[in-house]
C-alpha cells in the first residue's frame, strides 16, 4: 500500500533525471503514471522513443503500472495527448509534475532568436500548455495536484539568460494558478531542485562556473553535484506534494537538495523605503536615493548565492 494507490499520475521530460526519478518514485507509492519523454538531447534536438519506454518498463518491472507518451509540450494539442493519455489509459488524471526541459545556453548579446524561444516555448509554453490541458479535468473532479519545476538560474546565473526568464516565470505563473485553481481542490506549487544531471553539469555551465568562481571551484561543484545530490533526493519531495498529506499546501515555492528543503518567503520591499506626501520629482531622487536605498549597490554583480 503507498499513499498515492488509486492516484494518476504524469510526469513530463520522465526519460532521464529528475523526472525518471520522480516518475518511478510516484509509481511505488502506488500511482499509475504517464511516462512522458521525447527522447531528445539536453538541446532538444534529436528523439527516440526508447527514453521513455524505458522507464516504463522499469516501473513495471517492479510491479507498478506506467504507459508511455511522446508528445511535445512545446505543442498545444501535444500537451492535450499527453493528459489524454492518462484519461485513456487509467480513467483521470490527478498529479501533473511539469518537469520537461532544454538548455541552449549562450550569453544574451550572443543569444539567437531561436534559442531564446526554443528554451520558453519547452519550459514556460510547456507548463501552460500541460496545466490547462490538466487542470479541465481536475477541476471537474474537484481534485489535483500540479508540481511546476523552476530553477535558482531564475535567481540569475549566467550565460542562461533564457532559461532564467522561464524558471523566474514559472514561479510568477505558479502563484496565480494556485489562485486561480484553489477554490476546485487544486494545489499548484513550484520546486527549485538541485541534483545533478545532464541539465546541471554540462560543459558550457562548467564553463560559465568557471568564470564566475573559478576553475578549481567549478570543477569541485560539478564533481559534487554527481555525486551527492541525486534526482531521487527530489522525487521524495514531490511525492509529498502530490498527497493529500499536502492538501494545505498551495501557491509556494521550495527549495530541495540532498537533506535540505526549503520554503521561499513571499516577496516583501526592501527593508527602507522612500516616502512623501505627494509626488516625487527627479532632483529630489537624484538627492535622497545615492544615500538611502541606493546607497550600497554596485554595478558590478556578485554570484546569485545559489549554485544550480
Amino acid at each position: 500500500m503507498g499513499i498515492l494507490d488509486g492516484r494518476v499520475a504524469v510526469v513530463t521530460g520522465a526519460g532521464r533525471g529528475i523526472g525518471r526519478a520522480e516518475a518511478i518514485a510516484l509509481a511505488k507509492e502506488g500511482a499509475k503514471v504517464v511516462v512522458n519523454d521525447l527522447g531528445v538531447e539536453r538541446d532538444g534536438t534529436g528523439a527516440t522513443t526508447q527514453v521513455a519506454d524505458t522507464v516504463v518498463e522499469e516501473i513495471k518491472g517492479m510491479g507498478g503500472e506506467a504507459v508511455p507518451n511522446y508528445d511535445s509540450v512545446t505543442d498545444p494539442k501535444g500537451a492535450e495527448n499527453i493528459i489524454k493519455t492518462a484519461v485513456d489509459s487509467f480513467g483521470r488524471i490527478d498529479i501533473l509534475v511539469n518537469n520537461a526541459g532544454i538548455l541552449r545556453d549562450r550569453m544574451v548579446f550572443n543569444m539567437t532568436d531561436e534559442e531564446w524561444d526554443l528554451v520558453i516555448k519547452t519550459h514556460l509554453y510547456g507548463t501552460f500548455y500541460c496545466t490547462r490541458a490538466a487542470a479541465k479535468y481536475m477541476r471537474e473532479q474537484r481534485y489535483g495536484r500540479i508540481i511546476n519545476t523552476s530553477s535558482h538560474a531564475g535567481l540569475g546565473n549566467m550565460g542562461q539568460a533564457n532559461y532564467s526568464a522561464a524558471k523566474e516565470g514559472i514561479v510568477g505563473f505558479t502563484r496565480t494558478v494556485a489562485r486561480d485553481l484553489g477554490r476546485y481542490g487544486i494545489t499548484v506549487n513550484a520546486i527549485r531542485p538541485r541534483a545533478g544531471t545532464r541539465m546541471t553539469v554540462n560543459p558550457e555551465l562548467k564553463a560559465a562556473w568557471a568564470k564566475m568562481w573559478g576553475p578549481e571551484e567549478a570543477e569541485r561543484h560539478a564533481k559534487e553535484l554527481l555525486e551527492l545530490f541525486k534526482p531521487e533526493e527530489i522525487a521524495v519531495f514531490v511525492v509529498f506534494l502530490a498527497s493529500d498529506f499536502a492538501s494545505n499546501v498551495n501557491g509556494r515555492v521550495f527549495e530541495v537538495w540532498r537533506g535540505h528543503i526549503g520554503l521561499f518567503a513571499e516577496p516583501v520591499p526592501v527593508e527602507q523605503i522612500l516616502w512623501k506626501d505627494g509626488s516625487f520629482t527627479v532632483e529630489e531622487l537624484i538627492k535622497a536615493l545615492p544615500t538611502t536605498l541606493t546607497r550600497d549597490l554596485t554595478a558590478e554583480l556578485p554570484p546569485s548565492g545559489f549554485k544550480v
